[in-house]
């Protein structure tokens, strides 16, 4: 139990890997504080816990970075693990781009991740880990995601920043690939899923399955009770694909989707 008694602090829990890693975090012993937009989501995650501080905050809105720091640090004391896996697409081509989802979507994945980690370096306990969830499509745009991955490649670049600004802490840029049980397509309009899903075949994109939140929060949590007492090794970035071939078909996305929707509540 590599977890007991440290101070975690997870932003996007209220679904998909970051629910997934906050659970198996207090169950591991981890005190934990949980920050999501909806109130409700984080309620339900605390009481199957049996414990844990809430924090209800947008990460695009700045006046809600500092607080999260704030509210964390007072419920936490010192914190040992952050993991950002909040995040925003929206699924339109550049050509297509509002500037308001532009906005938003840089100051979710970008901008609000940063101010958050400024503000919490005091709360930061020595050799911290500060997690950032990326994204394959980084440096390898999808179609109609180019906006998402233009923000996970500049908060790559930022991680990069953070570990020349402030060495006593350790940053990780976790990259995950196509995960299901995530709410990360949410914003998406069905029928432009399955206009897409073609040309993400073609891509290359479409492997015969896809990874499943629960297991890439178990490889994390397995990576963070490893990393913690090794206060001499940083973990840059580390990656996680699915194993399984590629089927070069839309018809293996368009059954995952329906499949999830299903199984839906």
């Amino acid at each position: 139990m590599g977890l007991s008694g440290k101070g975690v602090l997870v932003v996007g829990a209220s679904a998909g890997i970051g629910r997934a890693v906050a659970v198996r975090a207090a169950r591991h012993g981890a005190n934990i504080a949980v920050v999501a937009r909806r109130k409700e989501a984080l309620e339900v995650l605390t009481q199957e816990v049996g414990g844990g501080s809430i924090i209800v905050a947008d990460l695009s809105a700045s006046t809600d970075c500092a607080r999260i720091a704030e509210e964390a640090g007072a419920s936490l004391g010192k914190i040992d693990i952050v993991l950002f896996t909040a995040a925003t697409a929206r699924l339109r081509t550049l050509k297509n781009m509002t500037a308001e989802e532009w906005a938003v979507t840089l100051n979710t994945n970008l901008v609000g991740v940063n101010l958050t980690i400024a503000a919490l370096l005091p709360y930061l306990s020595d050799g911290a880990l500060v997690v950032v969830a990326s994204s394959e499509s980084a440096g390898r745009p999808f179609y109609a995601l180019g906006g998402y991955a233009a923000s996970k490649s500049a908060v790559e670049d930022t991680m990069r920043a953070w570990r020349i600004e402030q060495p006593e802490v350790r940053f990780t840029t976790l990259v995950v690939g196509t995960t299901i049980g995530t709410d990360f397509a949410s914003n998406f309009d069905p029928d432009e899923m399955i206009s897409a899903f073609p040309i993400w075949a073609a891509q290359g994109n479409a492997p015969a399955d896809y990874m499943q939140a629960d297991e890439v929060a178990d490889v994390a949590i397995s990576v963070f009770e490893s990393l913690l007492p090794n206060r001499t090794v940083g973990l840059e970035i580390f990656s996680l694909r699915s194993p399984a071939p590629l089927t070069g078909s839309a018809d293996t996305m368009i059954a995952t989707v329906n499949a999830v929707a299903e199984a839906a509540p």
